[in-house]
């Protein structure tokens, strides 16, 4: 599970995502982008966690997946992308959140057989003034939380662990298919 996190979220979503694989009897790093560029080729399968900030994701996310489009291309591959935005329940924004991940998808070369959206947090205590006075315009706008005296966490963990289980018996069947 290689992931790319801006304020936090995406690590813990990569980090419930490992937990729950390995709880499977699956071996399983969770490898910052930023920190390590392990190869895909030595794993059976990756899963690929990114936020969306500004209408894209992480650059080094981005770097990663470029240069390894084409082994991710030939292994069960899954993109999740964490974003506020899943929550809104408007079909602008899902439309905007899905051109997201297709301009990521023609960048990158990458073709997931799996891309799933996960709702974010809104870490208003880890936020600059700037950020936080930004991200109250934006979630007012949508009917979201503004109260900036604390954290909102939006992830729905069960969601997320059940996408993990799904997404080994969907590579497991794969390879019993390619056997």
């Amino acid at each position: 599970v290689l992931y790319g996190t801006t304020q936090g979220q995406t690590v813990k979503v990569a980090g419930v995502i490992g937990d729950t694989l390995r709880t499977g009897g699956i071996a399983t790093d969770v490898i910052n982008a930023r920190a390590d560029w392990p190869s895909p080729r030595d794993y059976d399968a990756v899963i690929v966690a990114a936020s969306v900030h500004v209408g894209g994701y992480q650059r080094a996310v981005r770097r990663w997946v470029r240069a390894h489009a084409q082994t991710l291309n030939q292994k069960p591959t899954a993109f999740v992308s964490v974003c506020l935005g899943v929550l809104q329940q408007d079909p602008k924004v899902a439309h905007e959140l899905t051109a997201i991940v297709d301009r990521f998808r023609t960048a990158t070369g990458w073709r997931p057989a799996i891309v799933k959206q996960v709702a974010g947090a809104l870490p208003y205590s880890r936020y600059n003034w700037f950020t936080r006075w930004a991200m109250v315009r934006i979630v007012r706008k949508a009917g979201g939380d503004v109260d900036t005296s604390r954290d909102y966490e939006y992830t729905n963990w069960a969601d997320v662990r059940a996408f993990a289980e799904e997404f080994v018996r969907s590579a497991q069947a794969g390879e019993r298919r390619a056997a």
